[in-house]
C-alpha cells in the first residue's frame, strides 16, 4: 500500500521529515501547503506528481491523503489540526502543541473522540541513547536530574516574541521536558524564575526572556531542575543528567554518558531518532498498530501542560500544581 502524505508547513523542521520519509517504500508526499506558496512550490518540486497550496482547506479537498505532518510555528495551532479532525485525517504534529493551555486540550478532546492516529515531534524518546537509559534506569533508583538548553535565540521573528512562540521553554527546552517525563515520571508541581538579561536590547521586537530556571517535583519522590538561556553565541550543554544510587546517566541527543564506580561508558546512536520517528508513523497508517509510536497528542499534553505551568508560575512568583492535570 502506498501511503499518500501531505505537509502543512514546509521549513525547516518539515525538511528533516522528508529526508527521512523519501527513504521508506511506497511512501508519496503528494501535497505541500505553506502560507509562502513559493516555498510549498519548491517543496513540491522535488517530488513527481506533487502540488503546492497555499490554503490547506484546497489541500485537503483536492487530495484524498492517508496522512498529513503538521510543522507550523506554536502560535499557528488550532485551526488545521481541527479541519484534519473533522476529516478524520491522522497527523503527526511537530511540537510545541500551541502557546497557550486550552486549545491543545480541546484538541486532544476532539482526537480521543474520533479515536484518531496522532504521533507528536518528541523525537529524544526515539533515540537510541535515551532508550538505552530507560533500560538501565529500570535497575536504579534516580533521586534527581539536572536538565539544560543552553544555546542562542533562532532569529526568526516569531520565536522572540511571546506570542508567536510561547517563550525559549515551551518552543525549545520542551525536548528535555519531555525526556525527564518519559525517563523519570511524571511531574506534579513546578516553581520557575525567568529573566531578561541581553536579547530584548539586542535584537529589536524580543519580549520573549532569555534566561530562566524551573524547578520540578515528580510524583516519585525525585526532584529536578531544568534551565535554559538564548543569550549566547554557542551552543553549550543541551541534554539531561540523572542522579542515581549507581551513579550519573547523561543524556544528549545522539548519545549517552553512564558514569560508574567501574568507569565511563558511552553509548552512541547508529540510526536517526527523526527517521525511527517516522516510520513508527507510517507503519501505524499503514497497519493501524500504534504502539510503536513513543508520543501520541494524549501524552504529549502533559509535556506541553507542565510549560505552560512553567510560565504561569513565572508571572506569578508561585508554584504551580499539575496534580490535576497527572
Amino acid at each position: 500500500m502506498t501511503v499518500k502524505l501531505g505537509f502543512i508547513g514546509t521549513g525547516g523542521i518539515a525538511n528533516y521529515h522528508i529526508g527521512s520519509l523519501v527513504q521508506i517504500k511506497d511512501v508519496s508526499l503528494t501535497a505541500f501547503c505553506d502560507v509562502d506558496l513559493g516555498r510549498a512550490q519548491r517543496a513540491a518540486s522535488g517530488h513527481h506528481g506533487a502540488k503546492a497550496y497555499a490554503k490547506v482547506e484546497d489541500m485537503l479537498d483536492d487530495n484524498k491523503l492517508d496522512g498529513v505532518y503538521i510543522c507550523v510555528p506554536p502560535m499557528a495551532h488550532g485551526d488545521v489540526e481541527r479541519q484534519l479532525i473533522e476529516r478524520a485525517i491522522p497527523f503527526l504534529v511537530e511540537k510545541p502543541l500551541g502557546i497557550d493551555r486550552n486549545t491543545p486540550a480541546a484538541i486532544s478532546q476532539a482526537v480521543k473522540a474520533k479515536k484518531l492516529i496522532t504521533s507528536v515531534g518528541y523525537h529524544w524518546r526515539y533515540s537510541e541513547a535515551t532508550n538505552v537509559a530507560k533500560q538501565l534506569l529500570a535497575d536504579r533508583t534516580p533521586g534527581m536530574a539536572l536538565g539544560y538548553w543552553m544555546g542562542g535565540m533562532p532569529m526568526v521573528p516569531w520565536w522572540r516574541v511571546q506570542t508567536g512562540s510561547g517563550g525559549q521553554f515551551v518552543e525549545q527546552t520542551t525536548h528535555i521536558v519531555d525526556l525527564l517525563r518519559y525517563l523519570c515520571g511524571e511531574v506534579t508541581e513546578v516553581y520557575a524564575a525567568y529573566s531578561h538579561k541581553v536579547m530584548d536590547k539586542k535584537v529589536e521586537g524580543t519580549d520573549v526572556p532569555d534566561v530562566g530556571t524551573v524547578t520540578l517535583k515528580l510524583a516519585n519522590g525525585m526532584v529536578a531542575t531544568i534551565s535554559n538561556t538564548c543569550m549566547m553565541p554557542v551552543v553549550h550543554h543541551v541534554g539531561l543528567d540523572i542522579y542515581t544510587d549507581k551513579g550519573v546517566l547523561e543524556v544528549r541527543g545522539n548519545s549517552l554518558k553512564e558514569i560508574g564506580k567501574e568507569g565511563v561508558l558511552t553509548h552512541t546512536n547508529k540510526l536517526q531518532p527523526t527517521a525511527a520517528e517516522d516510520e513508527a508513523f507510517i507503519h501505524a497508517l499503514r497497519t493501524g498498530d500504534t504502539s510503536r509510536i513513543l508520543s501520541d497528542y494524549e501524552d504529549s499534553l502533559r509535556t506541553h501542560d507542565i510549560t505552560i505551568a512553567a510560565n504561569e508560575s513565572a508571572v506569578s512568583g508561585k508554584p504551580v500544581s499539575l496534580a490535576t492535570f497527572l
